[in-house]
């Protein structure tokens, strides 16, 4: 695994990349024309592969988990720019759980 990988620098990457997107021509740009379109039809492609993935994981499918969880990661990443969330945000609220069981974490929510 590269040291990308695992810093998290290579998802950083590909948000500035989808950024640089932003106001480009949706007819020349795949993610201009996802940014265009909206949060809604983001958050219908973030669905969309998820349950992609969670049908390779089911069916143990090891080589489309991959795939899947590549193409599900992009579309988060374009959820994220269209919402104003960047990486290092979900970053830190990622260290701010560390040590602490995710039961422990779950149950330290506020209900809404």
């Amino acid at each position: 695994m590269s040291k990308d990988a695992l810093n998290g620098s290579l998802l950083d990457a590909l948000y500035r990349v989808i950024e640089s997107r932003r106001g480009a021509d949706p007819e020349s740009s795949y993610t201009a024309k996802l940014l265009h379109r909206g949060p809604a039809k983001i958050c219908q492609k973030v669905g969309e592969e998820a349950v992609e993935t969670i049908i390779e994981g089911a069916q143990g499918r090891k080589d489309g988990v991959v795939g899947e969880s590549a193409d599900l990661l992009y579309h988060l990443l374009v959820l994220w720019a269209a919402n104003g969330v960047k990486p290092a945000d979900v970053w830190a609220a990622l260290e701010a759980r560390q040590g602490t069981s995710g039961l422990a974490e779950k149950a330290s929510r506020t209900k809404e």
